[in-house]
């Protein structure tokens, strides 16, 4: 922007001028300025006096070095984030940032120590570890080496045991300190089983699947449902619904089934722990029970009980809304009891699963007995 050759005291004696009467034009062509530019100075300097113009020069310098600063101070804190991101630093990273301040730059301490945030008090005297700090944490170290898989908490009880009086945060900051922290395992190993590919089955109670939905209540508490079904009828064994449904459950549930409708030769399930439990486990080689693993990841190996979960969500769950658990087992029985007797299904020639079962254990004669029992 030019600058005008006028100052401001000039430009208000103008203006004065022009109030004592003066005419504007004669004023203009007298000093030489349009009257465009005058009528501009009055808009900016109407009604000021000769000493307003002092201050007000005094007040844009002011202003000027005020903006010079926050725009230091702007990219001060943008080159922090780009060299330390956006976390604030803990005393030791503070002074860590300094030193490589001080060492790749020709920043002053001062400077750098308020960049950072840290005193220079703080930077020039560095905390010193307490003598019975270095004991323990020397006495941690030998712990640590020797129980390569304890964590701090392990480690303070050890210490205790032996008579030191000292409480777990004070382990884990010198366990932190000595950069002791025990490596993370891998992830939960699964289970070596048996798995085989979807296969079509040739009778009743051949292969049941197995697999859980879930669902909520009106006041927002969750409910599960374990649906069971025969792959070869495409009959819903049995759905048993309830807040919290374990290994144990699932047993005492199946063992209930089949006294009516005999012990499958096989189950397939995924990998839940409901179905890897020991529970489970043990009821599967008791009975005599093939187990049949889904690999994880994969739904479609067990696309006979995803294919009524999907039905079984869309034709129930999803057209009604419980208001207790009560309810919503009275709701899904008399589903599961249409959808066995009513519904035709596709799959069995366009008759409902039960009547197609039916007819095939007129066909065979009965059912497939259950498998032999064998004892532990």
């Amino acid at each position: 922007m030019r600058k005008s050759r006028y100052t401001d005291e000039q430009i208000i004696g103008f203006i004065k001028q022009a109030d004592a009467g003066m005419s504007v034009a004669d004023l203009c062509r007298r000093e030489g300025f349009s009257s465009a530019t005058f009528y501009k100075w009055r808009a900016k300097f109407g009604g000021m006096e000769t000493s307003d113009a002092k201050r007000l020069r005094d007040l844009e310098a002011e202003n000027n070095r005020l903006k010079k600063l926050l725009a230091e101070a702007v990219l001060d804190n943008e080159a922090l984030k780009v060299a330390f991101g956006v976390k604030p630093l803990s005393p030791p990273a503070k002074r860590r940032a300094v030193g490589m301040m001080l060492e790749a730059t020709s920043i002053s301490e001062r400077r750098a120590c308020a960049l950072v945030g840290l005193s220079r008090d703080s930077w020039r005297h560095p905390p010193r570890r307490a003598e019975h700090d270095q004991a323990t944490s020397q006495r941690i170290v030998e712990l640590a080496h020797e129980r390569r898989r304890f964590g701090y908490r392990r480690i303070g009880d050890l210490l205790r045991a032996a008579g030191t009086k000292i409480n777990d945060k004070r382990v884990y900051r010198l366990y932190k300190l000595a950069d002791l922290s025990v490596r993370k395992r891998r992830g939960k190993q699964r289970l070596k089983l048996e798995r085989v590919p979807l296969h079509e089955c040739q009778t009743i109670n051949e292969v049941w699947s197995m697999d859980f939905v879930s669902d909520s209540l009106a006041s927002g508490r969750r409910i599960k449902c374990l649906t069971v079904t025969d792959d070869f009828s495409h009959e819903c064994v049995d759905i048993a619904v309830d807040h919290g449904i374990g290994g144990e459950y699932v047993v005492r549930m199946l063992d209930q089934v089949a006294r009516f409708r005999g012990y499958p030769q096989a189950v397939r399930t995924d990998q839940g722990p409901e179905f890897t439990s020991r529970a489970f486990m043990a009821w599967a080689q008791a009975k005599g029970v093939r187990h049949i693993l889904n690999q994880p990841g994969k739904p479609t190996q067990n696309a006979y009980i995803e294919s009524f979960n999907g039905k079984f969500r869309d034709e129930c769950l999803n057209e009604h809304w419980f208001q207790s658990l009560k309810q919503a087992r009275i709701e899904i029985a008399r589903w599961r009891t249409d959808y066995n007797e009513v519904r035709p299904h596709s799959s069995c020639g366009r008759m409902p699963p039960a009547k197609f079962a039916a007819q095939h254990r007129q066909t065979t004669g009965g059912a497939v007995p259950a498998p032999q029992q064998t004892q532990e």
